[in-house]
């Protein structure tokens, strides 16, 4: 149906300049941990005030490893949202913790900070709150629950590198901030992610949890003090990173304009439920999510299909996650978190990244009127 070429939901970015960096690293015989990676925590590091920041295979290695640092495990519960990746919770699990889940609330999308202390229990010892699509969670009401409850808090920060609140960069304060340098990522590695931590004694434990707990003493003898697992990125990964560093501003800066463009081009009549404007600008427009119209609500397929036809990629970002079988044998039933499977049951993800001309936000628009306009008309 479509002449035009075909537009994905999201295409990282990589510049010649790093494409050439990355052959560098690889002729230099040196792939593993090394300069690149240091040089990149570095960078980060001065992006985030001074914090230390070290870097993992994934965010998700980077979740795990911060929980473990705050001494969660057996017997623990961690709060966080349903409407979220499953790693999330998958991290939980991972040390032996239980995840409980907290609704979303309904126009961030996010945790409903309001519900929150309803799901604390003598077990409770974290919070991992997400930036759905890169838009951040309340951190004043967050950083007040946490320091009242005297919980832990792991951000699940992987969507919201660039966002910041009231004027703070997202990392530069709080406790642990992970993020994910997944390639649908606004930076990517390829694969990849770090932790944002408090202290140097952090950041030592850090080092030692991802690489199998092997300590270097002087002399060049090894010690391992503790468990560890393999989750070291290479620089191959971290020469990427650095050359995404280089523009991430401007291409925030980008994703913003495109979805000005959205809310402007956009046909309120058709009936979804669109992303909030985030008129304070704390987001970094990682996404960007409407919510199919409640009469479309069990054709999404049907939608996809239909943008798919017309040369357009739709994503699906997130089902919410305690419907999954797992979390289903877990106890969870439909019904449990109303507001989070209302948005999982009608959210979809059209194309937003920064390589994109404003007419393929037109065409992305015009498209969602003919197929809406299509599906209703076959009824």
């Amino acid at each position: 149906m479509s002449a035009a070429p075909f537009l994905p939901f999201t295409r990282p970015s990589v510049d010649e300049r790093t494409i050439a960096e990355v052959g560098d690293v690889l002729r230099s015989g040196w792939l593993t941990t090394g300069p690149k990676c240091q040089a990149l925590e570095a960078a980060l590091s001065e992006r985030f005030g001074g914090r230390p920041v070290r870097l993992a295979n994934s965010g998700t290695a980077t979740l795990e490893l911060g929980l473990r640092l705050c001494g969660i495990g057996p017997g623990d519960e961690v709060i966080t949202t349903p409407m979220s990746w499953v790693a999330t919770a998958n991290v939980v699990l991972a040390v032996g913790a239980k995840p409980v889940f907290v609704d979303a609330e309904p126009v961030t999308r996010n945790i409903d900070l309001d519900r929150i202390e309803q799901a604390i229990t003598p077990r409770t010892r974290a919070l991992i709150p997400v930036d759905l699509a890169g838009l951040p969670v309340d951190r004043d009401r967050l950083d007040a629950l946490a320091t009242k409850h005297r919980l832990r808090v792991v951000e699940d920060a992987a969507q919201s590198f660039g966002a910041q609140w009231n004027g703070r960069a997202i990392g530069s304060f709080g406790d642990l901030v992970s993020f994910s340098f997944h390639p649908n990522k606004n930076l990517t590695t390829g694969e990849g992610g770090c932790l944002v931590l408090n202290n140097a004694e952090e950041a030592r434990r850090f080092e030692l949890l991802r690489l199998q707990g092997v300590a270097r003493l002087a002399g060049g003898e090894l010690e391992v003090e503790a468990w560890g697992a393999k989750a070291n990125m290479t620089d191959i990964a971290a020469a990427i990173g650095l050359g995404q560093l280089r523009t991430i501003d401007e291409a925030t800066a980008r994703r913003g304009e495109l979805a000005r463009r959205y809310f402007e081009l956009w046909d309120d009549a058709l009936g979804f439920d669109l992303p909030p404007q985030d008129l304070e600008n704390n987001g970094n427009w990682h996404m960007f999510q409407p919510l199919l119209p409640r009469d479309l609500a069990g054709r999404r397929a049907d939608f996809m299909e239909g943008m798919k036809a017309r040369g357009i990629g739709v994503g699906v970002h997130y089902p919410a996650m305690h419907l999954f079988s797992m979390f289903r044998a877990m106890g969870h039933a439909p019904g449990d978190f109303p507001v989070a499977e209302d948005i999982g049951r009608r959210t979809v993800t059209l194309p937003l990244f920064p390589a994109m001309d404003d007419v393929d936000v037109d065409r992305v628009c015009g498209a969602v009127a003919e197929v809406v306009a299509e599906l209703r008309g076959a009824k």
